[in-house]
């Protein structure tokens, strides 16, 4: 009996001890665990802070704002703060211009979210699907356009015939639709920007560090609407509308602009959006034009004296609508010329507030023709157009821009010249080994994303 009570009291006393053996080793692992878990918090503590107080971004700056990425940085960071003692690897880690600048949009999208609210854009998608269909119409338009005029050229030379100069605005359009719309559309007391960057150094343009693996496991990722990603560039950069008014950088004046188009110059950027937003105001100008009865009965009277003088009246129907197209195309100039002045346009147009008469075509343009355009009440202002392009641009290229944009300013006006977008750190994972005891390793992972 002793002998069993013996062996009872060896095994009960073997089973509490592997027991404490147990629950200290995972003491041991929770600490380590524990001590991994605020080194990497405060590792990413250390966000780059101008880039959160200018754009509202989080991210660590793998530079350390040597200029030169290493990722022995943060390893180094994470020993500092506690995680001593331990082998650490890199298994995952993504950069802010990684897949197209993926995790800026994500993060861009949850500033947009704080800001406004889920859905509270979305009045806006009405009048922006609107812009989307008259894209795709000012297409067909200037499809119509083009077969128009070969038809009308083609009329012309088959029966040897020209069309006079005078009375005939269509050698004066000729002459405006080669002409910059810079030229065309700014006021005269308003000087376009000539500020120009290097492209080869940029985001956009240079050969970028990427990360490894992916965290669509992890990672919740919102999607930024088209309507969320023009409020974002329009709250945070400058357009033309904000020239001369502290608008701008030292980089460049023009920045939703730039965003939009991509070119190194503000006047080729504002010249790309000037004819991008010609276009959109054409369709609804034209569409104007065939449903005035007074306005088209005035084309046809033009085109009918027009061909009579040229002994081709066969010809008036076509000519209608080459001068219809033309007038469409003035009144576009003119709607530019009051976006540019601060004036609103509105998107549909009516006998009130239209702005350009068909003898007006004549001398438009020209130094002496006085014509300016008029402050239409209910229109849509500058920067409401640019809302739009934002909406139907394709964004394929356009986050990068964006970057290129973020990264110039911090280097230029916060003296950051050792910043770059791509040693921008927004998410990482460990794996850590960690000697225990008598030759106990233990090994495990720790993720941290700036969400």
């Amino acid at each position: 009996m002793t002998a069993f009570l013996a062996l009872i009291f060896v095994l009960l006393a073997a089973f509490a001890g592997s027991m404490m053996e147990s629950a200290s080793l995972q003491s041991a692992k929770s600490y380590r665990r524990t001590d991994m878990n605020r080194a990497v918090e405060s590792v990413f503590a250390e966000y780059q802070r101008d880039l959160l107080e200018e754009f509202e971004i989080f991210a660590l700056d793998g530079g350390y704002e040597s200029g030169s990425y290493s990722e022995e940085h943060v390893l180094d960071r994470l020993s500092y703060y506690g995680a001593s003692g331990m082998e650490q690897e890199i298994l995952r880690i993504q950069f802010l211009t990684d897949g197209n600048g993926q995790a800026f949009l994500e993060q861009a999208a949850r500033f947009m979210e704080s800001r406004y609210g889920l859905g509270s854009l979305n009045h806006l998608l009405g009048s922006m699907n609107r812009w989307e269909e008259q894209e795709e119409a000012a297409g067909r338009l200037q499809q119509t356009e083009e077969s128009l005029s070969q038809e009308l050229s083609g009329m012309l030379t088959e029966n040897q015939a020209e069309l006079p100069e005078e009375d005939n605005p269509l050698p004066n359009i000729r002459q405006l639709a080669a002409t910059p719309l810079t030229e065309l559309a700014m006021p005269k007391e308003k000087k376009i920007s000539e500020k120009a960057v290097e492209e080869s150094g940029m985001v956009s343009h240079r050969s970028l560090r990427t990360g490894r693996g992916d965290f669509s496991d992890v990672a919740d990722k919102p999607e930024l609407s088209g309507i969320a990603f023009g409020e974002y560039v329009l709250t945070h950069f400058s357009s033309a509308a904000d020239a001369g008014n502290s608008g701008g950088s030292e980089a460049l004046d023009y920045e939703v602009e730039y965003i939009l188009e991509g070119k190194s110059s503000d006047r080729e950027n504002l010249e790309a959006v000037l004819k991008r937003l010609a276009v959109l105001r054409f369709v609804p100008n034209y569409t104007y034009l065939q449903g005035d009865a007074a306005k088209r009965a005035e084309a046809k009277a033009l085109a009918l004296t027009l061909c009579t003088v040229a002994a081709l009246p066969a010809a008036a129907e076509a000519l209608t609508q080459v001068l219809l197209l033309a007038w469409a195309f003035g009144e576009s100039v003119m709607d530019l010329r009051s976006l540019m002045k601060g004036y609103g346009v509105p998107f549909t147009k009516t006998a009130e507030n239209w702005q350009l008469s068909l003898s007006g075509l004549m001398n438009l343009g020209s130094k002496d023709g006085g014509q300016e355009g008029a402050d239409i009440e209910g229109g849509m202002k500058y920067k409401e157009y640019l809302r739009a392009l934002l909406f139907v641009n394709s964004r394929k290229n356009m986050p990068l821009r964006v970057l290129d944009m973020i990264e110039l300013c911090l280097q230029r006006e916060k003296g950051l010249s050792w910043f770059r977008a791509d040693d921008c750190i927004s998410r990482i994972e460990l794996q850590s080994e960690v000697s225990l005891r008598r030759g106990i390793t233990y090994r495990f992972p720790t993720y941290y994303g700036y969400e």
